[in-house]
């Protein structure tokens, strides 16, 4: 018993340090002159608009390259998370991972 509330400390502590790496890495996308940047923890740090962009007046093209930017740092941002958790919950004997 002693050891099964030592292995969910530890667990609770891995959690924690992974949770800290991932707030620390930031993910880049661009699409049609929008650059979105956001953390693996999924947190949107930025948005930056290119001058070019911003003198078309075509809103609806800027709408969905935001969208689409922030679609694809996202992606990328919950596969380095899944990678980063893997680690832990394989380690602990939890099927399917």
């Amino acid at each position: 018993m002693f050891d099964k509330i030592k292995d969910m400390y530890n667990l609770q502590k891995q959690a924690k340090q992974v949770k800290k790496e991932l707030s620390a890495i930031h993910i880049e996308a661009e699409v049609d002159g929008v650059v979105v940047v956001v953390s693996a923890e999924q947190e949107l740090i930025s948005i930056d608009i290119s001058d070019e962009m911003m003198s078309l007046e075509k809103k609806v093209r800027l709408t969905k390259a935001i969208i689409e930017a922030t679609k694809k740092a996202m992606k990328k941002a919950q596969e380095i998370a899944a990678e980063k958790m893997k680690g832990i919950m394989g380690g602990m004997g939890f099927p399917g991972v």
